[in-house]
């Protein structure tokens, strides 16, 4: 079902990603499948093919496109609880790392629960990412992550973060392609998003 999905976005086809999307939510798909079984596994192809030299910068930033696309369509489909605060989550890319593919899609997930998300960007330093968790009395901190060489950036922020008084309840989620539960539970934070979904899931559990 989501495999051209998954074919056009690997492929950095914009348009044919938006078409299929479309086409797929005609057929009855639940959003959430789409995302999670469509566009997110075709970022991993995307990641992957970076990571390995055959994708360079100018491809990540089609397929950054090409998930916009697809995003600007699912996304007012999925604000179930927007009249709801469940708090607020910065949300940021770590430094070194410039991916925002799967931090997107995080991100409208979070709002389609009912939290107040404050995005960061990308190749945020460590003291972005405190600065913008005072500023906004944040409950959560999502970082994310594409290449493998800037998970360590991850720890480096969890320190900083619980080295820091007045953010000691702040929790901390993490993901992204090569992260998985086992480093989430090395770093220390708090809880691994393996998809979009589940970062929902996750997040609620850390705000209830």
């Amino acid at each position: 079902m989501f495999s051209k999905l998954i074919k056009t976005l690997s492929e950095l086809d914009r348009e044919e990603s938006a078409r299929e999307v479309e086409n797929l939510l005609e057929q009855g798909v639940d959003p959430f499948k789409i995302i999670e079984k469509g566009v997110m596994q075709g970022m991993d192809i995307v990641g992957e093919r970076f990571e390995s030299g055959e994708y360079f910068l100018p491809d990540l930033l089609r397929a950054a496109k090409a998930v916009e696309a697809c995003s600007s369509i699912i996304k007012p489909l999925l604000r179930e609880d927007q009249n709801s605060n469940k708090g607020t989550i910065v949300v940021g890319t770590v430094a070194g790392d410039i991916h925002d593919l799967g931090k997107n899609i995080v991100i409208a997930t979070f709002e389609s629960g009912g939290f107040k998300v404050v995005d960061v960007g990308v190749d945020v330093p460590i003291e972005k990412f405190i600065e913008a968790v005072k500023k906004e009395n944040a409950s959560i901190l999502g970082m994310s992550a594409l290449l493998t060489v800037t998970m360590v950036e991850m720890e480096k922020v969890i320190k900083a973060l619980r080295s820091d008084p007045d953010l000691e309840k702040v929790k901390v989620m993490v993901g992204g392609a090569p992260v998985d539960q086992e480093y989430s539970d090395k770093i220390g934070a708090d809880a691994y998003g393996r998809d979009a979904r589940q970062a929902l899931i996750k997040a609620r559990e850390l705000t209830n």
